[in-house]
């Protein structure tokens, strides 16, 4: 499988889908008009290892909702990413069985790898 999990409305996803210039062979999902499924985010938890690995810490809701002085679970991360786009960290990127999750420049850069050889 070769698919992106994007905001359209992220810059730093924007940026990093063009310069990755995926081939017309990748599916780019814009999760905030099309919502991530449970099949979805448990394939994403299989590759990536965790819930927690798949969860961004600087969301705003996760401020908001004083989130960092709780004892989270790993069922907790998962239903606040299944609640709310917004915790999912981005961009989230397959290639064949390999997960590439967030925009570091080390993430990015295997991504590239993985995608343009």
């Amino acid at each position: 499988m070769k698919k992106i999990y994007h905001l359209s409305t992220c810059d730093t996803c924007r940026r990093i889908i063009n310069e990755l210039n995926p081939s017309s062979d990748f599916v780019l999902q814009d999760i905030k008009t099309e919502s991530i499924t449970t099949a979805q985010i448990e394939e994403m938890q299989k590759l990536a290892g965790s819930y927690e690995a798949l969860f961004s810490k600087r969301a705003r809701l996760y401020k908001e909702r004083d989130l960092k002085n709780q004892n989270l679970s790993e069922e907790d991360y998962k239903k606040l990413i299944l609640e709310h786009y917004t915790f999912l960290k981005r961009p989230v990127i397959f290639v064949d069985n390999q997960i590439f999750v967030g925009n570091s420049k080390k993430v990015v850069e295997a991504a590239n790898t993985a995608i343009n050889g």
